[in-house]
């Protein structure tokens, strides 16, 4: 029998080929990256906005035969208007269990700073909470802020936990975390808007209040 010869040679690959495929490699993923970074941030937007309408329905359902939401309504009417003082901002939405079923509602998928709770009782406060309370908002006037996320800075330093009082020319921005400089709000009519810190300030300019209330948990 004749030994059969192969015309097949087996040849390594010369380190500019190498070179190409790794640089061709890198390219790729220079382009590819930012769009899932961009992909992703958009998701968690949407999220987000989706968080806030369940919470403008929530507060619509309500059961109080009063367009007036808990906020404003004392504890002897069912409301939470007394919490209000104490700094127990949590309240006006643990009022809301049933409506709202889950507490993860209340957690911006973008927040890396506050964690879902686990119910509305025992493991339920004011750090399960990414969003601020508008605590003028009423069904009687729609465009009323009722909601939105609470990463804020005033003349470029960041709010914490309490009671804010905005007037019309209060320089209030949006800080990088989260979405970038722009955030989300809802409106008492139970829309939800994304805004940059200009839209967030002409926001509040046309709740047609001189001062704006917003507690933040």
């Amino acid at each position: 029998m004749k030994p059969r010869f192969s015309n097949q040679t087996n040849r390594a690959m010369t380190l500019v080929e190498v070179l190409v495929i790794i640089s061709v490699f890198v390219i790729l993923v220079a382009i590819l990256l930012p769009a899932n970074n961009i992909s992703r941030r958009k998701a968690t937007r949407l999220s987000c906005v989706n968080n806030l309408k369940l919470i403008g329905l929530a507060y619509k359902m309500w059961p109080e035969n009063d367009p007036t939401y808990p906020m404003r309504l004392s504890t002897n009417r069912g409301g939470t208007f007394e919490y209000t003082t104490t700094g127990e901002f949590f309240r006006h939405y643990q009022i809301l269990s049933n409506e709202l079923s889950m507490p993860n509602v209340l957690i911006c998928p973008a927040d890396t700073n506050h964690f879902a709770a686990t119910n509305f009782t025992t493991d339920f406060d004011n750090t399960k909470i990414s969003y601020f309370v508008g605590l003028d908002a009423t069904e009687e006037y729609p465009q009323r802020v009722l909601s939105g996320d609470d990463n804020f800075e005033i003349g470029g330093v960041s709010v914490k936990s309490g009671l804010m009082e905005l007037s019309t020319n209060t320089p209030i921005a949006w800080t990088s975390a989260r979405h970038k400089f722009v955030g989300n709000i809802g409106l008492a009519d139970c829309s939800v808007q994304q805004v940059t810190t200009i839209g967030l300030q002409i926001a509040l300019q046309q709740t047609g209040l001189a001062t704006n209330r917003l507690a933040i948990p």
